[in-house]
């Protein structure tokens, strides 16, 4: 068993959910252990031929200590806890999204403007049909996260409302 398997191994134990795997083979022992609160691997190996264990080591051990450093937030995390406190208009069907009732009117609905249940906020065509998407709070809008005339999935996030 060579590094880069031990590697996919370790890897796909942690993937997997299971708190220990033991693994024994002809010349190689290996225990990983994963612990389920703070993500952390430990492995011990005992091979009798020195050659490996000497290169096998030291990379595990600069793995772990990469698992173990805490990592910095990146900005993306950052806008997510953000925006973990609006509310989030989604796409209830797929089809094309279109700010505008048509093409030379202005859009339903700007960032910063108040709504209220029941107002339109777009429409998405579906199958040559327009179905307006009204509002189910009430609150500002701060977000529009889709472009106009864009396809849409369902449950594809639309807008973010603020609701206070």
């Amino acid at each position: 068993m060579d590094l880069k398997e031990i590697q996919n191994l370790i890897k796909f134990v942690a993937k997997s959910g299971a708190s220990e795997v033991k693994l024994e083979m002809d010349d190689i022992k290996i225990t990983i252990k994963t612990g389920s609160d703070d993500k952390e691997t430990t492995i011990v190996q005992q091979v009798p031929m020195g050659g490996m264990q000497q290169q096998a080591q030291p990379q595990m051990q600069q793995q772990n200590q990469q698992q173990q450093a805490p990592q910095p937030e990146t900005p993306g995390e950052a806008a997510a806890r953000e925006d973990a406190k609006y509310i989030t208009v989604k796409s209830p069907i797929i089809g094309t999204f279109y700010r505008k009732p048509s093409p030379d009117k202005d859009p339903f609905v700007e960032v910063g403007d108040s709504i209220n249940e029941g107002d339109v906020l777009c429409v998405i065509e579906a199958m040559k049909l327009f179905n307006e998407i009204e509002s189910e709070v009430s609150g500002k809008i701060v977000k529009v996260l889709v472009d106009d005339s864009s396809p849409v999935e369902f449950d594809q996030p639309l807008f973010l409302v603020d609701p206070s």
